[in-house]
């Protein structure tokens, strides 16, 4: 592996990004490729992985075996879940998600895209856009991921043919577009043989834009979130009560975005209460500022009423707190969600129980078209959903926050997690449907 100094780790940015595409599509080979080229890969790993290779009859090493741990992924040369992986170039570090191709694992593509500034979606050239294409090209949008890498791969099969290429990445832009993805960036490769991954291909000179990683190092990713909506999920009353500390009342958590100064003047939802910050505590020292992923103890001026759950905002700032939260929705158990279905709801810190009110539609991502009120979601459904809780929830649009306007939906007899959500539109919003007797009935 590569010698990178301390200094240099924390001068450079971090990126999180998630590997997508349809069965056999090469994701693991890619991941795999770009470790080994990049030199990421620690000696005695890369031994494994030649000798699991040469155990299977394989004369060159399966790079796809750095990420597929599991023995079934092994056993059947597939990715079957979420694959986390950790690296570091001179110019910037990686968090990967290695995601499943398979139809019925794309949840856990869901998964591995929530968190992620960038998604790269793998096309076989032989086979060109598929319906698995087009369903994570979709969740990528929904997810509101920045930016798209579209790798064409196995280009050498089609004799790293430029009309082959071409052809995909217009069909998928135009896909993309369509569904508001903001930005594709195409290029094509051979995961395989390292065309375009880590090193330039001499085998596609008529191509004149970046490698795979160049693309991961280079790609703009904004950590300056100032400018965002301020938000800060309590997580804990602090009240040592103490000699020393008598009267310290602070509540702690991790800053979701924006930022809080010292002598801002802040709201605590649901409850509404105003009161201006007195103080912030960060690792126990005292600083004027702190900002998002900053986990602080927060010092306010007045004695209000303040709980784990709780969320600080800016005064002039606050986002809407209501019972009714609309979302679109992932469903991720087996387990089907129905109307009239009690849940628990998580949002943030906080977690409260509620009610299934409506499904308006089910959306069939291989077209985008909508199927009204069908009753229920399966596992791997995305769907438009109502949900009324029991106390009021101060919500973003998961448009505006990523952190702030996503939620779960658990199943309160087990634990499950059910159902992940994001408050307010899609790309594919269907006209809210309502009903004369929707509001009857409910018990809260």
């Amino acid at each position: 592996m590569s010698t990178i100094t301390t200094e240099a780790l924390s001068a450079t940015t971090l990126l999180r990004f998630a590997t997508a595409g349809s069965v056999d599509d090469g994701k693991s080979t890619l991941v795999g490729r770009l470790l080994h080229d990049s030199k990421s890969v620690l000696a005695d790993q890369l031994e494994a992985v030649q000798r699991a290779s040469v155990s299977r009859g394989q004369e060159a090493p399966d790079l796809a075996l750095l990420t597929d741990g599991l023995r079934a992924e092994r056993e059947q040369g597939i990715t079957i879940d979420v694959a986390y992986r950790y690296f570091a170039t001179p110019r910037r570090r990686f968090i990967l998600a290695d995601t499943p191709g398979h139809v019925e694992y794309t949840r856990n593509m869901v998964t591995g895209a929530s968190t992620a500034e960038l998604t790269v979606i793998l096309v076989d050239a032989r086979n060109g856009v598929v319906e698995q294409t087009r369903r994570h090209a979709a969740i990528a949008a929904l997810l509101r991921v920045p930016h798209v890498v579209l790798a064409v791969n196995k280009m050498d099969l089609v004799d790293y043919a430029e009309p082959v290429f071409a052809k995909i990445a217009e069909e998928f832009t135009a896909y993309a577009t369509e569904l508001g993805v903001p930005e594709v960036t195409a290029i094509p490769i051979s995961a395989l043989a390292g065309d375009n991954v880590v090193e330039p291909s001499a085998r596609m000179d008529w191509y004149g834009g970046p490698t795979v990683l160049e693309h991961l190092e280079t790609v703009p990713v904004s950590h300056d979130l100032a400018h965002c909506h301020a938000r800060l999920p309590v997580q804990y009353v602090i009240r040592p009560q103490t000699a020393e500390h008598p009267d310290y009342r602070g509540y702690a958590g991790q800053i979701a975005a924006g930022s809080f100064r010292v002598g801002d003047e802040v709201a605590v939802l649901p409850s509404g209460r105003t009161t201006r910050i007195a103080g912030i505590d960060l690792l126990g020292v005292p600083v004027d500022v702190a900002w998002t992923t900053q986990s602080v103890t927060v010092l306010l001026e007045d004695d209000i009423d303040v709980s784990r759950g709780d969320l600080i905002v800016p005064a002039q700032d606050a986002p809407e707190v209501t019972r009714d939260v609309e979302a679109t929705v992932c469903h991720v158990a087996d387990q089907p969600l129905t109307v009239g279905h009690r849940v628990l709801l998580k949002h943030g810190t906080r977690t409260v129980k509620a009610i299934v009110k409506d499904i308006p539609s089910r959306l069939t991502l291989a077209d985008l078209s909508l199927h009204p009120h069908p009753g229920q979601l399966v596992a791997n459904d995305i769907g438009r959903v109502t949900v009324r809780t029991a106390e009021p929830l101060p919500v973003d649009s998961y448009a505006d926050s990523r952190r702030t306007g996503s939620f779960i939906l658990i199943d309160p007899s087990d634990g499950t997690t059910l159902t992940a959500g994001m408050v307010g539109e899609s790309f594919a919003s269907p006209e809210p449907v309502k009903d004369a007797a929707e509001d009857e009935g409910w018990d809260f």
